[in-house]
C-alpha cells in the first residue's frame, strides 16, 4: 500500500468530478475540498450532499471530510451536521466514520 497526497482541484474541476459517476473521481474531489478549499461553508454543503449518495464509499468519506473541516477550520454548523449524522447513524456502512467525525467536531468546534 502506498500513500499519495490528495490532489488540489479548482472549483470547476471539483464540480465536474462530483457530477461524474466515477467513484474514484468523486472521492478525490471530496478530499481536495476537505484539505484545500478555504470556504468551510461551501465544503460543508458538498459533504452534506455526499451523505445522501447511494454509494457507501462516498457517504462515508463525506462524513470523514466533515470531521476534517472541523479540525482544519475549527468551524462547522454543528446543529445542521449533527442532525444529518443522526439521520444516518443507523447506516452500518458509515456509522463508524460518523462516530469518528463527531469526535473531531466535539474536539475542534466550540
Amino acid at each position: 500500500m502506498s500513500y499519495k497526497n490528495s490532489p488540489v482541484y479548482d472549483r470547476s474541476t471539483v464540480e465536474k468530478a462530483l457530477d461524474s459517476k466515477e467513484i474514484k473521481s468523486v472521492c478525490e474531489a471530496l478530499l481536495s475540498i476537505a484539505f484545500y478549499d478555504p470556504d468551510w461553508e461551501w465544503a460543508q454543503r458538498k459533504f452534506l450532499d455526499g451523505l445522501e449518495s447511494s454509494n457507501p464509499d462516498i457517504r462515508g468519506l463525506s462524513a470523514t471530510c466533515l470531521g476534517h473541516v472541523a479540525r482544519i477550520h475549527q468551524k462547522l454548523d454543528k446543529v445542521r451536521v449533527i442532525a444529518a449524522f443522526r439521520y444516518h447513524l443507523n447506516d452500518n456502512a458509515i456509522s463508524g466514520q460518523i462516530e469518528d467525525a463527531l469526535i473531531d467536531i466535539d474536539m475542534f468546534v466550540k
